[in-house]
């Protein structure tokens, strides 16, 4: 399943984007967006050491968890993975971590991710949609999350290592559906 997405803007025009499921193909493009973001270590709680095939590993996820594409053609501008936040008895309740590219922040990549994850939750009938691990120095994330509906559970006071802003707390989100 995919779906087209014209970002709205205001003072100018970017190009659509397509959300639609990854490919093999895709790992070449979404490997850099992993990279950079982890490396820059100001918002995932990733290991920054880790390895192209470790990542691949943890981002590209078998069945049924599903992971996505933003793109416009060849060019990928985010992704995004989704699954059951844990098995057993918590299967009933969605996860996910999505990732966008520098060059593509603020033009609605991050949003989209998120609405289709929404919509992918509820067709699989989740319960609810949890985030783990939301830094709070990732404000731009957790300004999104708050305008789609999530709320702050909780915060880990100091859990994450900020490079520049010290100790901040992890979040854990929610969005019951």
């Amino acid at each position: 399943m995919s779906s087209r997405v014209t970002p709205a803007t205001s003072g100018g025009s970017h190009p659509a984007f397509t959300i639609r499921e990854a490919r093999e193909d895709d790992w070449a493009r979404i490997w850099p967006i992993v990279h950079d973001v982890v490396t820059a270590r100001d918002t995932f709680t990733y290991d920054p050491a880790m390895s192209e095939d470790d990542a691949r590993r943890m981002w590209l996820l078998p069945a049924p968890a599903r992971v996505v594409v933003a793109a416009d053609g060849d060019l990928v501008l985010g992704t995004a993975n989704m699954y059951a936040n844990r098995p057993g008895p918590g299967d009933h309740i969605a996860s996910g971590s999505l990732m966008v590219a520098g060059q593509a922040r603020g033009l609605g990549v991050g949003r989209a991710l998120v609405t289709d994850m929404i919509a992918w939750a509820r067709r699989e009938g989740f319960a609810a949609i949890q985030f783990n691990a939301v830094a709070d120095s990732n404000r731009s994330a957790i300004h999104l999350y708050e305008s789609l509906g999530f709320v702050t559970l909780g915060i880990a006071p100091g859990a994450f290592r900020h490079p520049t802003e010290g100790n901040v707390g992890l979040r854990i989100m929610w969005l019951g559906l």
